[in-house]
């Protein structure tokens, strides 16, 4: 490996536009693993710019760390995700959103039935008393604040 091919910190942090402590937490995380120099000092490989762009990708399309984690855990040590790997992680994220909007979609019409009619009773409400679930404590309005 080439010394032009490891970055300090700071480059890595000029080059993603992270913060330092940014690039410590994702270090920490063991999202992205540092080479140590003799002196102890951090050193990543150019390759790591990449790694931290996905994250940053990543997270940006509702992927949390956990997940992120594990989709670069599938990949060798120290390797960026190629084409490939993203058609297949863009298939996990997609099938994620089309449930989040079948969820909204339902939400949307429940709201729509809610708005529409003017029942004003918990024990019918789809929104806030699906299946009468306070009914089974009694009556009184300690429920809604």
């Amino acid at each position: 490996m080439n010394c032009n091919d490891l970055l300090p910190i700071g480059e890595l942090a000029r080059r993603t536009g992270l913060a330092v402590s940014a690039i410590r937490f994702y270090e920490d995380k063991r999202l992205i693993e540092p080479i140590r120099t003799s002196g102890n000092q951090r050193r990543f490989l150019r390759s790591d710019i990449r790694r931290l762009s996905f994250i940053l990708i990543a997270q940006r399309l509702g992927l949390g760390l956990t997940e992120i984690e594990r989709e670069l855990r599938k990949l060798p040590q120290g390797r960026t995700p190629n084409a490939g790997d993203w058609h297949a992680i863009s298939g996990t994220i997609r099938k994620r959103i089309d449930a989040q909007i079948a969820q909204l979609e339902k939400v949307r019409e429940d709201l729509d039935g809610c708005i529409g009619c003017g029942c004003l009773s918990l024990n019918k409400c789809a929104l806030f008393n699906a299946g009468d679930k306070w009914g089974e404590s009694g009556s009184g309005p300690r429920v809604l604040r």
